[in-house]
């Protein structure tokens, strides 16, 4: 269902206020996603920890912050991101991927909380640290669980974690030197639907913590299923949160102590929160199809192309649903740059009210992976983002200027 404006605000009047391309974030649809997730685990000592890689800015950060939720990141420059907001250390995550070691003993040094993804940095840590500073291990389950394969990250083939059968090897280092591993930590993959992926991750890594004795969290990651269109299947956070919440008290009372619960949450909470204002150019009548082209592409919005993702698209200039055509809705680049993907991910066509040249075409589910996922391709500039919150509309990052293009620039004769 299309909607024209946020808090009260017209998409149109945000449009002209700021110019296009534009990311528009909504407050409220973020904080009704936090308190979603804490009812659904209201029966455990729950901790969400924000996977900001979804969205960095810093007034998202902030706003997490405010609501209780804790960080989780990714390298060092989202670290010091989350410190900017005013995340301390103890309630910032480091997981990174393949890193180098010099990441990772900052991170330390900072004092944030580690999850080690390979034999080799559980081996350096132990040599570095020993028992003075706690670890968590990232763990993989052997789980396949995710929208699509790009996206999934716990089947045996995957990069992230080791797997839960290099059980002995993991205990070998651990006890070699003496180290505190105070949490165990998975995630699935993302789009998860239902609880079965989660269960089965769960299940593993439950069975698995039996074997450290100084545990204080398990972190079961994120991956919850968002609507993308009406109708659409999204995860079922109450059977999600009551079939966990038993399997997690059920553990914790065979382990002999309560730990914390945590997620790490990321398009769960501000995918929906965000909305991409663009204008229409042209509309291209061809003898085939019908184009709309707007002014950005896969340089400010790369979803579509990169995963075929699906991503509502309407026109906030025409309320009147008289008049519908179908359009393919496209970029500018100078490369095919389809924003009007299918939901079987294939380039397609939206029906649409009536598009003309100079329409606010917007495209919602743009909160999560799209303005992080950015770039200055073609050399051209990157979007403003505006977050409405408490019935206004705030700049929280300014469109970018050619100057930001060349700051970097070395001028050398050739």
């Amino acid at each position: 269902m299309s909607y024209y404006s946020i808090q009260n605000i017209k998409l149109t009047d945000l449009a002209n206020q700021f110019g296009t391309p534009l990311y528009v974030y909504d407050a409220d649809k973020i904080i009704e996603k936090i308190s979603i997730l804490r009812d659904s685990f209201k029966n455990v000592n729950l901790k969400i920890k924000y996977a900001c890689k979804a969205n960095t800015n810093l007034a998202i950060l902030k706003l997490m912050r405010k609501h209780g939720v804790e960080i989780d990141v990714v390298s060092p420059e989202e670290l010091r991101l989350a410190m900017m907001a005013g995340y301390e250390g103890s309630q910032i995550t480091f997981t990174p991927s393949g890193v180098s070691f010099d990441e990772i003993e900052l991170a330390a040094e900072l004092g944030t909380r580690i999850n080690l993804d390979n034999l080799d940095v559980l081996e350096k840590f132990g040599q570095r640290y020993g028992n003075t500073k706690g670890a968590l291990i990232r763990l993989k389950p052997h789980v396949f669980g995710g929208g699509n394969e790009k996206i999934m990250t716990a089947h045996p083939e995957s990069k992230f974690g080791i797997s839960i059968h290099q059980k002995a090897e993991i205990l070998a280092i651990v006890e070699k030197y003496n180290m505190k591993i105070i949490g165990l930590h998975q995630h699935t993959g993302s789009d998860v639907k239902n609880a079965d992926a989660f269960t089965q991750a769960a299940s593993a890594i439950l069975e698995m913590a039996f074997s450290f004795k100084d545990l204080e969290i398990i972190d079961l990651g994120g991956g919850f299923k968002v609507a993308y269109k009406d109708g659409d299947i999204v995860t079922d956070m109450q059977e999600v949160g009551e079939v966990l919440s038993n399997a997690f008290l059920d553990f914790s009372k065979k382990y002999g102590r309560e730990l914390q619960l945590w997620f790490e949450p990321g398009k769960f909470l501000v995918s929906e929160a965000g909305t991409f204002l663009t204008t229409a150019n042209t509309v291209k009548r061809d003898p085939i199809k019908t184009f709309v082209c707007v002014n950005s592409g896969l340089n400010h919005l790369g979803r579509p192309m990169m995963y075929g993702s699906y991503h509502d698209i309407f026109n906030a200039s025409n309320e009147d649903e008289s008049v519908k055509e179908e359009y393919r809705v496209v970029g500018y680049i100078c490369e095919t740059d389809t924003f009007s993907w299918t939901p079987e991910g294939k380039q397609g066509e939206r029906l649409m009210n009536k598009v003309s040249s100079g329409d606010i075409i917007a495209m919602k589910n743009a909160g999560a992976y799209c303005f992080s996922m950015a770039s200055q391709y073609n050399s051209r500039l990157l979007p403003a983002e505006v977050l409405v919150i408490n019935g206004e509309a705030k700049l929280i990052r300014r469109r970018e200027t050619f100057d930001d293009i060349v700051r970097n620039v070395v001028s050398v004769e050739v």
